[in-house]
């Protein structure tokens, strides 16, 4: 069976697992019977995962399947939208997401958009901007985390001279990498990715995907995205949404080398999507 061209970025080498990724007991997300609605439109259905901690999981499949959606309620940001409702339950290390304080949900889970949304402010205040959100007055604490924060989103380097420019005159690639580094500076336990590479061209987006694998053992990533050969590239576990279902959960390799269902076979060979 055809499958996505399966290369990892340059000069990184991590292993893809292959034991289930239902079957261990360390996930560090659990999501149990989980179903959300838009109204009286039910947008996800009966969704059920576990998310191993410090490993890349992304989601796949066409347009309006849910894979978004499924996306914002981990970090409630569905709770913005009126007559939205949750059901079933969605656990961080054991505590349900839902009903936790929302500002402790977004500090211990992060997320960057689909387009770059830098805040109108300097460099430096846009990745400290979270910290202060937390209470985080020392400048000395606060100078050492935006430094931090830019070296493992592989910017530093580029902006350490000019901190004080408004973060809208770097490029669109640098100013996703800006988002990521301000998700991280409150260092959070999970990062949610809503098709972060769709709008950058390929070499912006091959350093996303190599700061992503470098990252990694700071935090759990999981990424949306509608590119098969990125997921194939990234991603340690895939899960494919049709029609507002998880058609399958697996090890990426057996999901695009050997799937269980038909739907998903028909999707990653091309056949419809």
């Amino acid at each position: 069976m055809a499958t996505p061209q399966a290369i990892r970025p340059t000069q990184i080498n991590v292993p893809i697992e292959t034991e289930s990724v239902k079957a261990s007991p360390m996930a560090k997300l659990k999501i149990r019977n989980l179903n959300f609605y838009y109204g009286s439109f039910q947008a996800l259905h009966d969704i059920d995962m576990a998310i191993q901690p410090n490993k890349i999981t992304a989601f796949i499949g066409p347009s309006g399947c849910g894979k978004s959606t499924f996306l914002r309620t981990m970090n409630r940001m569905n709770e913005t939208v009126r007559n939205t409702k949750v059901e079933g339950e969605l656990l961080l290390d054991d505590e349900n997401l839902l009903t936790m304080d929302v500002t402790n949900v977004r500090r211990r889970v992060g997320m960057v958009f689909q387009k770059s949304n830098p805040f109108p402010k300097s460099i430096f205040d846009n990745v400290a901007y979270g910290l202060h959100v937390n209470g985080i007055r020392k400048k000395s604490v606060i100078e050492d985390a935006v430094q931090r924060s830019l070296e493992h989103a592989a910017l530093w380097t580029e902006v350490k001279d000019t901190l004080n420019r408004p973060a809208s005159a770097l490029s669109g690639g640098q100013q996703q990498r800006l988002c990521i580094a301000r998700a991280l500076a409150v260092e959070p336990e999970v990062l949610l990715l809503d098709e972060p590479c769709s709008a950058l061209d390929p070499i912006a987006t091959l350093k996303i995907e190599e700061l992503l694998f470098q990252i990694k053992n700071l935090t759990t990533i999981v990424i949306v995205t509608h590119n098969m050969q990125q997921a194939a590239r990234l991603a340690d576990s895939t899960g494919f949404f049709l029609l507002g279902k998880l058609i399958e959960f697996n090890d990426t390799r057996k999901i695009f080398q050997n799937p269980g269902k038909k739907e998903t076979e028909d999707y990653v060979t091309g056949r419809f999507g």
